[in-house]
């Protein structure tokens, strides 16, 4: 079973995201994707809604305020490198039960 890849720094840790944006139902953890976290977001790709989902959906999995979380690249692609600042990986992997859901 492949493994979400996270990077950790000094402060934060760095993990990569394939998003699929205009989902119907609610934003959520659909899978593991080569190394990425697969997220279906209810919200359109259009006027940055998608990514602002995105955010929040991240931060409130991560128990961290919306500030918190950013996307450092891949704004206007489906695929996103996602920065969380404050959380170490093990906490990251923890926090988003990657085991638990049988996706890790």
């Amino acid at each position: 079973m492949e493994n979400l890849t996270v990077q950790e720094l000094d402060k934060s840790t760095v993990f990569t995201v394939k998003v699929v944006p205009g989902s119907s139902g609610s934003t959520r953890i659909c899978g593991l994707l080569g190394g990425m976290l697969k997220v279906k977001v209810s919200a359109p790709p259009e006027k940055g809604k998608a990514n602002q989902n995105l955010v929040k959906f991240v931060a409130h999995q991560l128990g961290v305020k919306n500030n918190a979380v950013s996307i450092v690249t891949g704004t206007t692609g489906s695929v996103k490198r996602i920065q969380v600042v404050g959380i170490s990986a093990e906490t990251l992997l923890k926090k988003l039960n990657l085991v638990e859901r049988g996706l890790r």
